[in-house]
């Protein structure tokens, strides 16, 4: 009697162990297809974007053609507008900037992921870095213009250009402090995660520090620093509210680096509120389908260099 009661009791522990296996399969597959859901969703918001600003841009694409992306001319009045001052300031201010980051994003990535890992001074200073992305663009506007103008003003009138204060040199400046944190952060993690391993091979082979972070850590750890920099020149891309207050809002072509210009987003963020003609409307949705094809394009070349360098390694 016994034995047949332990016998109950074990097939009883057996069934509620099969029961809780497939109550964890459901949850799995319920989870999946939460996954999946919010994966479709995210496809769909891009698609829903892409087709809603197409769609209202329809009247400056049937009217313009391609001619929009090469015209140089921006005049309301005359209604004759065109994209290529607005897409060169902005590829040149968005690259300019990134150049400029990263003589200090990497310094800090190596510094803060190499030298200064542990410790209350190093979680300070990585606080205060990514403190930098969280202040308003429009905090960096106002300190672009009142204190780094004047010395861009200088600097212009020794250089023997004309002292505008503001332009694309300005605006890059600008922007280069602000994604600072994207590629430093991103860096900083990525170069802390290089397996230990590696670094005690190669100084036990006698590599010095430097030898260890050039041959090794930045080898093993440089698909993420790209990503990281991919990462930065998209937000550099779509600033607008400090690129707008020091960029100069000029509706030509930028003859050099000093010269005041604008981008695809600051000429959205001033006009769009005086645009009353469907035609203009239509043209300052126009850049902004632009604008959303060109980060989709650099983010794709971006992810493909990243693939093949996450291949190489």
């Amino acid at each position: 009697m016994a034995d047949h009661s332990n016998a109950d009791v074990l097939a009883l522990k057996v069934d509620a162990k099969t029961v809780n296996q497939y109550k964890f399969v459901m949850s799995e597959s319920s989870f999946r297809k939460i996954l999946y859901l919010a994966a479709i969703c995210v496809l769909i918001l891009l698609v829903a974007i892409f087709f809603s600003l197409l769609l209202s841009s329809l009247p400056a694409i049937r009217h313009f053609g391609l001619g929009f992306l090469a015209g140089i001319t921006w005049d309301p009045v005359k209604s004759e507008f065109g994209a290529l001052p607005f897409l060169i300031g902005t590829l040149a201010t968005s690259f300019l900037a990134l150049i400029l980051s990263l003589i200090f994003s990497l310094p800090i990535s190596i510094f803060l992921g190499e030298y200064f890992r542990h410790g209350t001074a190093s979680m300070f200073i990585k606080s205060m870095i990514e403190l930098l992305a969280g202040i308003p663009s429009v905090i960096y506007g106002f300190c672009g213009l009142f204190l780094l103008t004047p010395v861009i003003r200088g600097l212009e009138t020794k250089v023997g250009v004309s002292p505008y204060g503001v332009g694309i040199f300005t605006a890059s400046l600008v922007l280069s402090i602000m994604i600072i944190p994207y590629s430093a952060s991103i860096g900083r993690e990525v170069i802390s995660l290089v397996p230990s391993d590696l670094k005690e091979a190669a100084l036990s082979l006698g590599a010095t520090r430097f030898e260890v972070i050039r041959k090794v850590t930045l080898p093993y750890a440089y698909s993420g620093i790209f990503a990281g920099i991919l990462l930065a020149l998209g937000r550099a891309l779509g600033e607008t509210m400090a690129v707008t207050m020091v960029i100069g809002n000029s509706n030509f072509i930028p003859t050099n680096i000093f010269s005041p210009g604008n981008t695809l987003a600051s000429v959205i963020a001033n006009e769009f509120t005086e645009a009353t003609g469907s035609l203009y409307l239509a043209s300052l949705i126009e850049l902004g389908l632009v604008l959303f094809i060109v980060t989709t394009i650099i983010n794709v070349i971006g992810k493909i260099i990243i693939r093949r360098m996450g291949a190489g390694v």
